[in-house]
């Protein structure tokens, strides 16, 4: 055995490869690690929604098919405390909830939300399970069976926290105030447009909040075109806010005048849409006027996660 194979050997070094490779080999691995699952809910017929639910949606419901388990099992967005799960027993058998927006977050959504919903699957009622980013990692895709936004149920409250004939305590009553108080009107919009379309209002201007699902960069030169041709627009009184990214996909934002109802604004919304598909599909490279656009969208752009 000649020198430098005993020196590598003496390291641990893959056979074939010198010290210098493995080294950086090592800190690819360790990127990837870190950065985690860049697209937790890609595949999912719901992805759109899934990255709401996670990001930004303030009070939503929806039932989900779990492999191997006929137990009512629900996705929602945050449960009290920030935990991920929680179990109760009622009229129908066990009910389980599982909360997308939790306290305790790994770099991988998917394989959180995984974790949580194998736990909801088996845990006994009146149980709670305060976070999921522990343990081994379960696919998501072999799991959550099936997950449809029609059956997505958007709440201006959390009354739905509390089970039936629960006690309401003053104090029950206090946190459920503080709750309350903390929401943003929201709703999603029932549209037949790309991805999934949210209005949101924080409270001086509403927001439209697109979650798209075309790769970033062919969304982000198409957004472009329509914004050089002035068009990246709802209408009289809206802007276009910018964009920021997502659990891995692209989420456009418009201001809006607060003060006309939220389901106003399909028309707007599917004349938008038209507009970046037909933008979607132009193949010539960018011009001048278009790759400055795409520089001011980039400028301002946002990674939530």
């Amino acid at each position: 055995m000649g020198k430098k194979s005993r020196k590598n050997r003496a390291h641990d070094v893959p056979e074939g490869m010198s010290r210098r490779q493995a080294k950086l080999a090592a800190r690819a691995a360790e990127r990837a690690r870190l950065a985690g699952n860049p697209r937790p809910f890609e595949g999912f017929a719901a992805e759109a929604d899934l990255v709401a639910l996670r990001e930004f949606a303030p009070s939503v419901v929806v039932p989900v098919k779990v492999t191997d388990s006929d137990r009512n099992i629900f996705l929602c967005t945050v449960l009290p405390g920030g935990i991920a799960a929680l179990t109760r027993e009622d009229k129908d058998g066990v009910t389980a909830f599982v909360a997308m927006q939790t306290q305790a977050r790994s770099n991988d959504a998917a394989a959180d939300l995984a974790r949580a919903l194998l736990w909801a699957r088996d845990a006994e009622p009146g149980q709670q399970l305060t976070g999921a980013t522990d343990g081994e990692a379960v696919e998501l895709s072999g799991l959550l069976a099936g997950v449809s936004p029609d059956d997505i149920v958007v709440h201006q409250d959390f009354e739905w926290w509390l089970p039936e004939g629960i006690e309401r305590t003053q104090l029950v009553e206090q946190n459920l105030r503080v709750a309350n108080d903390s929401l943003l009107p929201s709703y999603r919009l029932d549209i037949d447009v790309a991805g999934a379309v949210w209005w949101i209002d924080p409270g001086e201007r509403a927001h439209i909040r697109w979650v798209r699902l075309e790769k970033e960069a062919e969304l982000l030169d198409a957004l472009a075109r329509v914004h050089a041709a002035d068009h990246l627009t709802m209408g009289e009184g809206t802007k276009f806010a910018g964009v920021f990214r997502a659990d891995g996909v692209l989420v456009p934002v418009w201001d809006l005048d607060n003060t006309k109802p939220y389901d106003s604004w399909n028309e707007a919304i599917e004349d938008a849409d038209k507009r970046i598909k037909d933008a979607l599909a132009v193949t010539e490279p960018l011009t001048a006027e278009e790759r400055k656009s795409r520089e001011t969208i980039v400028s301002r752009q946002v990674t939530l996660r």
